[in-house]
């Protein structure tokens, strides 16, 4: 087991891990920025180190400074937690080549999975439904139109090197491809260096549901349920449950013996997350691999009762995994509270919290890095805190979940609360019937606005 773990992160997931790390004996070693000194990841840690200057490109993002802290340190091992390094090939490798576990996925799964037409063609070998389109790259616009006509529209253009919901266009007909063609390649471009597309067939009515698993190092693989996340903004997250409102046993199991050989597929070495659509007929689809820790990870070890941190450094150690696929033992709500305003197109709400208060009670969960007194910088992630309620059933888990965003005090800044509670109590939402069009066609902003 390794004896001390540098966390190449910040906010409420370094704390999470240095939580974890603490019950295993390992030491923490915290790194941040100089507009992080008073966060909590730093003052928990073991050892804490500054990286750079606030931007998180001369910081959290520079590989030379966080590799140079685990050498000072004598760290023998790097948990990059998610976003920033997580998903970076190049920082695994590196870690690999000055004798530091990385502890996520290897370079070679990360960039098999990290590149959309090729983790597609890896999914379609082996045996995971995929969703119709281009069998690679699209090369011209006569070949979107040609491939658009195959497939049969509505058809969706998107970026081989996207995320976020950057260089992706749905085309519901033959006289919008163009423009579309020619603004997802300038968009892609701008954002990843690499204007490369890829067509699919548009989903109807989907539900984003994904499957965790875990994969170690002797070629074992499991999966540990689903989640539901298609209550999610320009393809960005906001509520996530388990199990979906919308499985069914029979769907749960070829849901996830489709994780399992996905995961067999790329001999998958950690925690990850196969992403699929689902439509309203319940035919699922893979969408994309993420090769680390979730940030809704929190309400999976809620119903299986197992902390997936923990399973992470686990398997990074080069322990075995059980092999146990698992079923959800009651229901997990999570709501992102983000430093955000609602009624302003979600706009960040960086500043100082002048007063704060947390909820508690019986299944009540708070994930956070922030305290009375703390400034939010402007330069990272507008997350702040993640509020999770278990209950048997799902009703009382929403109940619960009204009850603890009542309590839930966060002053000085705008928050995403008040969206949340309007969220609870909204019919379609509160009886499961939603898609990932959900905030496209309800007006919360007209709801917001009357509490004003």
């Amino acid at each position: 087991m390794f004896k001390k773990i540098l966390i190449a992160n910040r906010g409420e997931i370094a704390l999470r891990i240095i939580r974890t790390c603490r019950e295993m004996g390992i030491s923490t070693v915290a790194v941040y920025s100089k507009a992080d000194a008073d966060s909590l990841h730093v003052r928990f840690a073991d050892e804490a180190v500054c990286i750079g200057p606030n931007p998180s490109s001369e910081s959290y993002l520079k590989i030379p400074s966080i590799i140079a802290a685990a050498e000072i340190t004598n760290s023998d091992a790097i948990h990059p937690g998610y976003g920033f390094l997580s998903e970076n090939s190049k920082f695994s490798k590196i870690c690999q080549e000055n004798g530091i576990k990385f502890i996520g996925a290897t370079p070679e799964q990360i960039d098999g999975m990290g590149d959309k037409a090729s983790a597609k063609q890896t999914m379609n070998d082996a045996g995971v439904p995929t969703i119709p389109g281009s069998d690679g790259l699209i090369d011209s616009l006569e070949h979107a139109k040609k491939v658009a006509k195959e497939i049969k529209y509505p058809v969706i253009l998107k970026a081989t090197a996207g995320g976020g919901g950057k260089g992706m266009r749905i085309c519901l007909k033959e006289s919008e491809i163009e423009k579309a063609w020619t603004s997802a390649r300038q968009e892609a471009k701008a954002s990843f260096g690499n204007e490369g597309m890829y067509m699919e067939k548009y989903i109807e009515e989907p539900r984003h549901i994904e499957i965790q698993i875990a994969g170690d190092q002797f070629g074992k693989a499991c999966h540990l349920s689903e989640r539901d996340c298609s209550i999610q903004r320009r393809h960005q997250k906001l509520v996530e449950e388990t199990p979906s409102p919308f499985m069914t046993k029979e769907l749960r199991k070829k849901m996830g013996d489709a994780a399992i050989k996905a995961a067999k597929a790329v001999k998958y070495e950690g925690v990850g997350t196969i992403e699929f659509l689902v439509d309203k007929h319940r035919n699922f689809y893979f969408m994309e691999m993420n090769t680390r820790i979730q940030v809704e990870h929190t309400i999976t070890e809620e119903v299986i009762n197992y902390d997936l941190i923990k399973e992470q450094i686990k398997i990074a150690s080069g322990m075995p995994i059980s092999g146990k696929n698992y079923e959800p033992v009651g229901h997990a709500i999570q709501c992102r509270i983000n430093a955000e305003d609602p009624l302003n197109d979600f706009r960040p709400s960086p500043g100082r919290i002048t007063n704060y208060h947390s909820p508690g009670g019986h299944g009540i969960r708070i994930d956070t890095h922030v305290y009375a007194g703390y400034s939010i910088p402007p330069f990272y992630d507008s997350m702040i805190a993640k509020l999770i309620t278990v209950a048997q059933t799902r009703e009382e888990a929403l109940t619960k979940m009204e009850r603890a965003l009542g309590e839930y005090i966060i002053e000085g800044i705008k928050t995403t609360i008040p969206f949340h509670q309007k969220l609870m109590k909204h019919p379609k939402f509160r009886a499961g019937k939603f898609t990932t069009k959900f905030l496209e066609e309800w007006d919360y902003k007209s709801e917001l606005e009357k509490d004003k």
